[in-house]
């Protein structure tokens, strides 16, 4: 709901040969090509899709699943065995949706053991992040070569990443835990 307000601020500086519906999308006006959507804005109303008894499909940007209203979902529908429930991108360690993407039996959502009834479908590629190549050349590009910290990511991906920079003569560090760094 955000990015469809986001578009709509910014839609004067999108280019004049934009489809129409995306026109629509950037306005926030969905009726015309979407009309069953709601966009719900308040706590309340995303508490109202849980008593819908009919079906609904529920899209919710809430990241790991750890927190926000996706978990108030789970608590009313992920023992389902009715409910589809799609993963969209990476799921980090330690989160409930990773949890669930590696086949949990049950969860703890809201001090509860739930469990996972639904039907789990994960589609991978939808990451915002850039992948090892892209990051390899972004860093290769500068003259200077910086020192780079890799602060994001899993241990094994880092170490990988920092394996592939030394490869290419850049150099990187992970940083641990609570370490300060003086830039």
């Amino acid at each position: 709901m955000k990015v469809t307000e986001l578009y709509h601020r910014a839609r004067k500086s999108l280019d004049a040969e934009d489809p129409k519906v995306f026109n629509k999308v950037a306005s926030g006006d969905t009726r015309q090509y979407l009309p069953i959507l709601r966009m719900t804005r308040t706590v309340e109303e995303s508490m109202a899709i849980n008593r819908i008894h009919g079906g609904a499909i529920i899209i919710a940007g809430a990241g790991m699943c750890n927190g926000g209203r996706i978990i108030h979902h789970f608590r009313y529908n992920l023992e389902r065995p009715d409910t589809q429930l799609v993963i969209v991108g990476f799921q980090a360690a330690g989160t409930v949706g990773r949890q669930i993407v590696d086949g949990a039996e049950r969860i703890r959502v809201l001090g509860r053991d739930l469990a996972v009834r639904a039907r789990v479908h994960t589609i991978g590629g939808f990451s915002a992040h850039a992948g090892q190549t892209q990051l390899l050349g972004w860093a290769g590009a500068f003259r200077h070569r910086p020192r780079f910290y890799l602060v994001h990511g899993e241990p094994g991906a880092q170490q990988a990443l920092q394996a592939a920079l030394a490869e290419s003569d850049i150099e990187a560090e992970i940083p641990a835990y609570g370490e300060r760094i003086e830039l």
